[in-house]
């Protein structure tokens, strides 16, 4: 007994012991895996956040976010550093690399911006934080309550009591307005008490506190003492005693101001389905399960409508598990429908039993394959199925290799259980080589997809790892568990051949009928009991035996057309083999031409339809909230008219389910559900935002209306809102990045505003290019302030100006007190009447340092201008971006960007020498992705050529066998050529690139198994000819069956129109079609090949003896 593998085939309990823990590893770490959208994705950015309340963006900019990137200069692992200066806030971002050390680079961004103390007093303590990622789970929209006091209330109870559910770890209320106490003190009442905002915020702060007093030790034991006067309501504070006058009158706060009790003066507003509404919004973190939280939450949702008060609802507005659900089944019913036509097609090319035994091998590599998987603590989601989904078909090309082998052998051995084993142990050694080094090669080839960069590398290096995991399970089983099973058999009857197939193959049509477990259990007992009657009675081993008839037959006919059809075409191949080499060569070429020439448009991650459409609108900055607000309730309007329209087209599944509308953000569009990326904006609030979103049904019930369909109609309904800056329709499920996003770089905004409005109107002219916008935005108009000589005769500085008008207008911040788990600013300031009058600024009485009172238009000058509303930084620069969307039906961003770079953006950029340009969006993650893939997938292919260098022992055979890779190519061309005429898809993505990618190590393996067979025969001593020709004839089936299997196991997942499968089938089309393509090159061009290669290597070994006869003998005095 020598190996491992003869050990396993012998002592076939150790065999059977084998395959059932790998089965059971599977099952055991199965429930533990959480059940998720998308993987988690590390995000390497930690940002930095400082409030500078009240201050323009110059100011913010110069004051907080220059000096803390100054700061962060030269921090280790530190890739780019983005600022945001808006409006009362600072927003840095610090990307750090892949590789880098997060909690050491946390530390140190931390210990440099805490040193630095050059801030302008009004700013908060900096917070800086490591982004974890959190994951939208379910949004649930309260209404009822028209009051927006009762309405928080209530969302404040509905949130603490989600918060309660142990499923639950983060749950905030979304959208409603932070509470304030505001204590409102007008011009004339300052004046009548000869009081100051700095007076009254010292009398609130001095009479409303607690504080501790230590404690007395006295002789009876301990007391402590404690000051508690503390203020939280707003009749608390209107009882505060503000001062007492000589003449022992007392002046309340009361007396002097008026307390409101309210909200931060926000404009934000929530409708939901024309009602107001709180937005309770539950993420999960870390490894949870969406399922169980999603339950927990739906079993809440029933037993609140019952203690809820009477007319309050609670809705859920979006349930991401329903997206879990839907891409789950459909990737689950893809990989059952792709396993059952791979069973049917190895029960059509192999005996029933010896497809049996190598299907077998799928599930065991699922098992191993889920039980790696969870110890590398990945989850199951839509991108891990497919990975499970892609290998399906390849898991049995190993299993088939070595079964049909050893059938051929077990053939021709004596018919006794010793002759059995003997033959499958000499089978399996026969192909272990190419079996091992085939696997070997494929798991090479996905390699590259582990380290690919961004945010399609984290999701393309789930499916390699499941892929390889599987590959190597799937190589133990084929090696150590079927030769076992094959050389054991001890079914003979045709019945039990038949009996035994039957098995996964009404395992499997049964999933398709059962609607739960007990169903399922009652389907197969059901079914178990029929046939077992109908085997009693005898007409089952009839029809068994008419099963294998039918089977021989097609596997007769079969074998007549490889040893006559096949044979006749191979051979004539080979005689003109230089021709099929030209023919070969020339397909090569017009596929190449095909991707040159456009017919193929090429998008580099396209916009997947979600179940919904969202309108974005963005009017100038300092637009009121009322005008923002009539915008909106007319994008509402023209929404809840479509919605009507479609139902009464559509009565039994009205397409619009629900209509969200809100002012003052967009929160719906700021929370994603696709996979995690960076993004280089923060979430923008303030009266000039609105948004709109219809919740459409499932794109099942609406088969025949598109979600752009529907975003198309409300478009042309709506028509052109007036002064709009922006109104953007958006159906896609998630993007990666923008079309087409320049980013243009310089320290001159002014130029940069010019830059982007010539880009802007230059793209304008490229048809196809919609939805044109850049970042640049103008502010709000400013007051920009001065001191008058007069005024600084009087002592008075620019300083306390600015101070005492902040006081006024912004207010000052007395007291922050926390009122349950609100935090609530008590803020000093003038009435909201003067607040909203420029007339207040100029009968404003400034305090000057020796007590006195006088006009601000006395010492003081306000000049009016325009600031910006945000401004953008770069790594130090500020920066303006470009961006755009393409009709994919019309054209592509890279046709775009390709006219445009080396053209009309040269000539503009040539009138601004100080501004430069780079590409960000989807082109960034397209070129990061492209230049780390690239040499990758260079290093695979020279493993590749070394792996197939060494079991060959041939430097020139591996250029043979690597030959076909270029096919897949072309077999990847095909497909979508045929997918795209079918309008299946639009082009070629970055996914099809990947399933090239994969399909060039699965294409070696074929022709491996026949330059081996090839080497084998001749080593026996056949001659060169017909050892090529008998090795294409009998390697002919198996390769032919590895192939189909590949392609008929990702068929269901092609043709699945579900917006679920969008995204993942430009890669199951190049790997399927590459594949399909490749076998026929294996089959006849390799032979041909290896031929040529012969008539080379004879052409150089001639020129050799003909160079050394040319030679003079040693001594012949030659010259």
């Amino acid at each position: 007994m020598s190996g491992p593998i003869e050990w396993f085939a012998r002592n076939h309990i150790a065999a059977n012991l084998l395959f059932g823990t790998i089965v059971m590893a599977g099952l055991v770490a199965l429930p533990s895996m959480p059940q998720k959208i998308f993987p988690d994705v590390d995000i390497k950015l930690i940002t930095i956040s400082v409030l500078h309340l009240g201050a323009a963006p110059e100011e913010v900019e110069e004051g907080v976010c220059i000096r803390i990137e100054e700061e962060l200069e030269g921090v280790e692992d530190v890739k780019e550093i983005r600022s945001n200066a808006v409006e009362g806030s600072c927003s840095v971002q610090v990307e750090l690399y892949e590789d880098a050390d997060e909690a050491r680079a946390l530390d140190d961004v931390k210990n440099r911006v805490d040193s630095i103390d050059t801030f302008p007093e009004e700013t908060e303590k900096p917070i800086i934080t490591l982004v974890t990622q959190r994951r939208s789970v379910m949004d649930i929209a309260l209404t009822g309550p028209e009051d927006e006091r009762a309405l928080k209330q209530l969302g404040q109870r509905v949130r603490d009591e989600i918060a309660a559910l142990p499923e639950v770890t983060h749950v905030e209320l979304s959208n409603t307005r932070p509470y304030e106490i505001s204590i409102e003190v007008s011009e004339a009442s300052l004046r009548r008490y000869g009081l100051s905002f700095d007076q009254v915020a010292d009398a609130l702060r001095s009479a409303s506190l607690d504080l501790p007093g230590g404690s007395i030790k006295a002789d009876g034991g301990e007391v402590l003492l404690r000051t508690k006067g503390q203020a939280y309501w707003g009749p608390e504070f209107e009882n505060l005693l503000i001062m007492s006058r000589p003449d022992g009158a007392r002046v309340y706060l009361r007396d002097v101001a008026q307390v409101v009790d309210g909200f931060e003066d926000t404009d934000q507003k929530m409708w939901f389905d024309g009602q107001p509404t709180a937005l309770v919004r539950v993420s999960r973190v870390g490894s949870q399960d969406i399922l169980e939280i999603t339950a927990a939450l739906n079993a809440y949702v029933e037993r609140a409508e019952t203690t809820l008060p009477e007319g309050a609802r609670l809705t859920v507005w979006s349930d991401n598990s329903v997206m879990l659900r839907d891409r789950l089944d459909v990737l689950i019913t893809s990989a059952r429908q792709g396993f059952l036509m791979v069973l049917i097609l190895l029960t059509l090319f192999l005996r029933p039993r010896l497809s049996f035994w190598v299907s077998i091998g799928v599930p065991v590599a699922f098992m191993g394959g889920l039980f790696l998987a969870s110890i590398l603590g990945m989850s199951i989601n839509a991108i891990s199925l497919f990975g499970f989904l892609l290998v399906l078909g390849i898991l049995v090309d190993d299993a088939v290799v070595v079964g049909e082998k050893v059938y051929t052998l077990q053939q021709e051995a004596p018919p006794t259980a010793e002759g059995m084993l003997n033959a499958a142990v000499r089978g399996t050694k026969h192909v272990s080589v190419p079996v091992i080094f085939g696997v070997l090669t494929t798991a090479t080839t996905f390699s590259p997809l582990l380290l690919g960069p961004g945010s399609t590398g984290d999701i393309i290096s789930v499916i390699a790892t499941i892929v390889m995991a599987c590959l190597a399970f799937s190589l133990i089983e084929s090696q150590l568990v079927l030769p076992a099973h094959l050389g054991h058999q001890r079914i003979q009857s045709a019945s039990g051949e038949v009996g035994l197939m039957l098995v996964p193959l009404i395992a499997i049509l049964l999933l398709e009928f059962a609607w739960d477990t007990r169903s399922y259990i009652a389907l197969a007992l059901g079914v178990v009991s029929v046939i077992y009657a109908w085997y009693l009675t005898g007409h089952f081993e009839r029809v068994a035996a008419g099963v294998i008839c039918l089977q021989s037959r097609f596997s007769d006919n079969l074998e007549r057309l490889i040893n006559t059809r096949f044979r006749s075409v191979v051979e004539a191949s080979i005689a003109n083999r230089y021709f099929a080499s030209a023919c070969a060569l020339a397909v090569l070429i017009a596929s190449l031409g095909v991707l040159v020439s456009g017919r193929l448009p090429f998008s580099f991650f396209p916009p997947l339809e979600a179940d919904g459409v969202m309108a974005r609108l963005t009017m100038p900055l300092g637009t009121p909230a009322r005008v923002t607000e009539q915008a909106v309730m007319h994008l509402q309007r023209s929404a809840r008219d479509l919605a009507d329209e479609l139902a009464a087209k559509m009565p039994e599944h009205p397409p619009v389910t629900h209509i969200l509308a809100a002012v003052g953000g967009h929160p719906v569009s700021s929370s994603t559900n696709g996979p995690p990326t960076i993004n280089p904006s923060v979430a923008a609030s303030g009266g000039h935002l609105g948004e709109v979103t219809l919740q459409l049904s499932a794109g099942q019930e609406r088969p025949e209306l598109k979600t752009r369909a529907v975003g198309q109609m409300w478009r042309d309904r709506v028509g052109a809102i007036p002064d709009a800056t922006e109104l953007v329709f958006d159906s896609s499920l998630f993007i990666i990045g923008e079309a087409i996003n320049i980013q243009l770089a310089g320290d001159n905004l002014d130029e940069l505003r010019e830059v982007a409005a010539r880009i802007r109107r230059a793209l304008a002219e490229y048809p196809g290019v919609i939805d044109i916008s850049d970042s640049f935005r103008s502010g709000k108009q400013e007051l920009k302030l001065s001191t008058l000589p007069s005024g600084e005769a009087l002592g008075l500085s620019l300083g306390s100006l600015a101070r005492q008008v902040r006081q006024a207008f912004y207010g000052e911040e007395a007291q922050r007190i926390q009122r349950g788990r609100d935090d609530v600013r008590v803020m000093v300031r003038y009435t909201e009447s003067e607040r909203r009058s420029l007339a207040a600024l100029e009968s404003m009485r400034i305090r000057t340092p020796d007590g006195s009172e006088v006009p601000f238009a006395t010492i003081a000058n306000a000049d009016l201008g325009q600031g910006f509303s945000t401004i953008r930084r770069t790594d130090a620069r500020r920066v303006v971006n470009v961006t755009a969307d393409v009709d994919r039906t019309v054209t592509t961003s890279n046709e775009v960007l390709a006219l445009f770079l080396n053209g009309p953006l040269q000539q503009i950029l040539r009138d601004y020498p100080t501004v430069t340009y780079d590409m960000a969006g989807a082109q960034q993650e397209q070129a990061e992705t492209a230049t780390a893939i690239l040499p990758l997938f260079g290093l695979a292919l020279f493993v590749i050529y070394t792996l197939l260098a060494v079991p060959l022992r041939s430097y020139s055979q591996p250029l043979i066998i690597m030959g076909v890779i270029p096919f897949a190519l072309v077999g990847s061309v095909i497909g979508h050529l045929v997918m795209k005429s079918l309008d299946m898809m639009l082009g070629l993505s970055m996914m099809s690139a990947f399933g090239f990618i994969a399909a060039s190590g699965v294409v070696v393996n074929s022709s491996l198994v026949l330059v081996h067979s090839v080497n084998h025969r001749r080593a026996e001593g056949t001659d060169l000819y017909h050892a090529v020709v008998e090795a294409a004839v009998s390697r002919c089936r198996p390769i032919v069956l590895t192939s189909l299997t590949t392609f008929v196991g990702l068929t269901p997942l092609m043709i699945n129109q579900s917006v679920q499968a969008q995204f993942l089938v430009p890669m199951a089309t190049s790997l399927a079609f590459g594949v399909l393509f490749s076998t026929v090159v294996t089959l006849l061009v390799v032979p041909s090949g290896y031929l040529v290669l012969q008539d080379l290597e004879r052409l150089f070994a001639g020129r050799r003896e003909e160079s050394a006869e040319a030679l003079p003998e040693p001594g012949s005095g030659g010259r």
